[in-house]
């Protein structure tokens, strides 16, 4: 379901967002589906549920997830990716060093944009043989 490294310097609860997000991307969350409750996931992750309440506090706070009293959390239905402009400067910083990683490990520009071009296939769940 979402994978957690209690090694990485991510903190779990970001770990939790990103997955959720990642997992929706995919396909795996399905709008209007309900998520397994706080303690439920906490179990399922053998995490503390505090730390997947928060998780859960920061998806509702994005509305990627709702939370209906007394019946649970579901996957928002009118849930839609948003432009933020500080979350997209984060994002140019993490892929310049990733592009500095990539070329100091010896990829040139073609291999890159094959790499990327690849996660961003796996994200939306197509093969790597399924190009257009």
């Amino acid at each position: 379901m979402i994978d957690i490294d209690v090694t990485s310097s991510t903190p779990i609860y970001a770990q939790i967002v990103n997955g959720m997000k990642e997992g929706i991307l995919k396909g795996i969350f399905q709008p209007g589906e309900k998520l397994p409750s706080v303690r439920e996931m906490a179990k399922m992750l053998t995490l503390n549920p505090n730390t997947v309440q928060k998780a859960y506090k920061e998806l509702e706070r994005q509305k990627v997830v709702v939370t209906i009293q007394g019946r649970g959390t579901f996957i928002s239905k009118e849930y839609q990716p948003k432009m933020d402009e500080d979350k997209l400067n984060e994002l140019k910083e993490t892929f310049k060093k990733a592009i500095v990683d990539a070329l100091y490990l010896g990829f040139d520009k073609e291999e890159l944009i094959a790499l990327v071009t690849g996660l961003v296939n796996e994200m939306e769940g197509l093969n790597s043989d399924d190009k257009n």
